[in-house]
Protein backbone atom coordinates (compact mmCIF):
# COMPACT_ATOMS: atom_id res chain seq x y z
CA UNK A 1 0.00 0.00 0.00
CA UNK A 2 1.56 2.98 -0.89
CA UNK A 3 1.68 6.32 0.83
CA UNK A 4 -0.52 9.26 0.09
CA UNK A 5 0.92 12.23 -1.60
CA UNK A 6 0.54 15.29 -0.05
CA UNK A 7 -2.08 17.07 -1.60
CA UNK A 8 -3.77 13.63 -1.22
CA UNK A 9 -3.73 13.96 2.29
CA UNK A 10 -4.64 17.72 2.24
CA UNK A 11 -7.86 16.98 -0.18
CA UNK A 12 -8.68 14.27 2.60
CA UNK A 13 -7.99 16.87 5.68
CA UNK A 14 -10.67 19.09 3.94
CA UNK A 15 -12.87 16.48 2.75
CA UNK A 16 -13.29 15.51 6.47
CA UNK A 17 -13.32 18.68 7.55
CA UNK A 18 -16.38 19.96 4.76
CA UNK A 19 -13.86 22.38 3.40
CA UNK A 20 -13.27 20.82 0.09
CA UNK A 21 -14.64 23.05 -2.56
CA UNK A 22 -17.23 21.20 -4.19
CA UNK A 23 -16.09 22.09 -7.92
CA UNK A 24 -11.99 22.79 -7.98
CA UNK A 25 -11.89 22.41 -11.52
CA UNK A 26 -14.35 25.28 -12.18
CA UNK A 27 -11.69 27.91 -10.45
CA UNK A 28 -10.11 30.06 -13.37
CA UNK A 29 -8.33 32.75 -11.40
CA UNK A 30 -4.64 32.78 -12.28
CA UNK A 31 -4.12 32.73 -8.45
CA UNK A 32 -5.01 29.14 -8.23
CA UNK A 33 -3.84 27.94 -11.15
CA UNK A 34 -0.12 27.24 -10.89
CA UNK A 35 1.17 27.87 -7.27
CA UNK A 36 1.74 26.03 -4.19
CA UNK A 37 0.47 28.48 -2.01
CA UNK A 38 -3.12 28.62 -3.43
CA UNK A 39 -4.89 25.39 -3.27
CA UNK A 40 -8.62 25.47 -5.39
CA UNK A 41 -9.68 22.55 -3.29
CA UNK A 42 -9.84 24.57 0.07
CA UNK A 43 -13.18 26.18 -0.36
CA UNK A 44 -12.32 28.31 2.86
CA UNK A 45 -9.35 30.06 1.05
CA UNK A 46 -10.99 29.86 -2.74
CA UNK A 47 -14.12 31.89 -0.80
CA UNK A 48 -11.85 34.33 1.00
CA UNK A 49 -9.83 35.45 -2.12
CA UNK A 50 -13.06 35.71 -3.66
CA UNK A 51 -14.82 38.31 -1.31
CA UNK A 52 -11.34 40.26 -1.00
CA UNK A 53 -10.94 40.38 -4.91
CA UNK A 54 -14.08 41.90 -4.74
CA UNK A 55 -14.03 44.55 -1.95
CA UNK A 56 -10.44 45.24 -2.24
CA UNK A 57 -9.81 45.53 -6.42
CA UNK A 58 -13.24 46.00 -7.24
CA UNK A 59 -14.16 43.38 -9.29
CA UNK A 60 -17.65 42.75 -10.69
CA UNK A 61 -19.49 39.87 -8.72
CA UNK A 62 -20.50 37.99 -11.36
CA UNK A 63 -17.17 37.82 -12.97
CA UNK A 64 -15.32 37.06 -9.76
CA UNK A 65 -17.76 34.36 -8.31
CA UNK A 66 -17.31 32.79 -11.73
CA UNK A 67 -13.68 32.71 -12.06
CA UNK A 68 -13.76 30.64 -8.34
CA UNK A 69 -16.33 28.63 -9.20
CA UNK A 70 -18.98 29.95 -7.38
CA UNK A 71 -22.23 31.18 -8.26
CA UNK A 72 -23.19 35.34 -7.42
CA UNK A 73 -25.51 33.93 -4.43
CA UNK A 74 -22.70 31.99 -3.18
CA UNK A 75 -20.49 35.14 -3.60
CA UNK A 76 -22.88 37.21 -1.02
CA UNK A 77 -23.25 34.46 1.41
CA UNK A 78 -19.68 34.52 1.83
CA UNK A 79 -19.12 37.98 1.67
CA UNK A 80 -22.08 38.24 4.66
CA UNK A 81 -20.71 35.50 6.73
CA UNK A 82 -17.05 36.83 6.87
CA UNK A 83 -18.34 40.29 7.58
CA UNK A 84 -20.66 38.68 10.62
CA UNK A 85 -18.48 36.23 11.76
CA UNK A 86 -14.90 36.34 9.74
CA UNK A 87 -12.82 33.72 8.17
CA UNK A 88 -14.64 31.12 11.31
CA UNK A 89 -17.90 32.13 8.90
CA UNK A 90 -16.59 30.68 5.93
CA UNK A 91 -15.66 27.70 7.54
CA UNK A 92 -18.94 24.92 6.72
CA UNK A 93 -21.65 25.20 9.77
CA UNK A 94 -23.30 22.23 10.52
CA UNK A 95 -26.20 20.85 8.33
CA UNK A 96 -29.74 19.78 10.15
CA UNK A 97 -32.15 21.23 12.28
CA UNK A 98 -30.65 23.63 14.69
CA UNK A 99 -33.19 22.90 17.54
CA UNK A 100 -36.00 20.85 18.49
CA UNK A 101 -38.30 20.76 15.74
CA UNK A 102 -40.58 17.90 16.31
CA UNK A 103 -40.86 18.32 20.01
CA UNK A 104 -43.31 21.46 20.34
CA UNK A 105 -44.37 22.92 23.23
CA UNK A 106 -47.59 20.92 23.90
CA UNK A 107 -45.91 17.56 23.03
CA UNK A 108 -43.08 18.43 25.69
CA UNK A 109 -46.25 19.03 27.87
CA UNK A 110 -48.10 16.25 27.29
CA UNK A 111 -44.47 14.19 28.23
CA UNK A 112 -44.36 15.94 31.10
CA UNK A 113 -47.93 15.04 32.30
CA UNK A 114 -46.99 11.54 31.61
CA UNK A 115 -44.37 11.08 33.30
CA UNK A 116 -45.60 13.16 36.14
CA UNK A 117 -48.82 10.32 36.44
CA UNK A 118 -46.03 7.64 35.44
CA UNK A 119 -42.99 8.41 36.97
CA UNK A 120 -41.40 4.94 36.26
CA UNK A 121 -41.97 5.36 32.45
CA UNK A 122 -38.63 5.34 29.88
CA UNK A 123 -37.93 7.39 27.10
CA UNK A 124 -38.88 4.75 24.41
CA UNK A 125 -42.24 4.33 26.25
CA UNK A 126 -43.19 7.59 26.12
CA UNK A 127 -41.65 7.89 22.67
CA UNK A 128 -44.66 5.57 22.17
CA UNK A 129 -47.41 7.34 23.79
CA UNK A 130 -46.12 10.36 21.51
CA UNK A 131 -46.76 7.92 18.31
CA UNK A 132 -49.62 7.25 19.85
CA UNK A 133 -51.27 10.41 20.95
CA UNK A 134 -50.10 12.70 18.27
CA UNK A 135 -49.42 10.04 15.25
CA UNK A 136 -45.30 11.78 15.63
CA UNK A 137 -42.83 9.63 15.41
CA UNK A 138 -40.04 11.11 17.45
CA UNK A 139 -36.81 9.06 18.95
CA UNK A 140 -36.67 8.27 22.50
CA UNK A 141 -33.11 10.05 22.97
CA UNK A 142 -35.34 13.36 21.56
CA UNK A 143 -37.72 12.88 24.63
CA UNK A 144 -35.06 12.34 26.96
CA UNK A 145 -33.21 16.16 25.42
CA UNK A 146 -36.94 17.91 25.18
CA UNK A 147 -37.46 16.56 29.07
CA UNK A 148 -33.75 17.41 30.20
CA UNK A 149 -34.56 21.55 28.80
CA UNK A 150 -37.89 21.53 30.10
CA UNK A 151 -36.07 20.97 33.44
CA UNK A 152 -33.72 22.95 32.99
CA UNK A 153 -36.06 26.16 31.52
CA UNK A 154 -38.06 25.51 35.12
CA UNK A 155 -34.76 26.32 37.59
Amino acid sequence: MRKPSRAEAKTEALRQQGCLHPHPERVTDPLFLGGDFFDACDGVQVKYEMVRRVQVEGQPVGQTAQAFGYSRPAFYQAQAALARDGMAGLLPQKKGPRRAHKLTAELVAFLQETLAQEPGLRSAELAARVQEHFQQTVHPRSVERALARAKKKRR
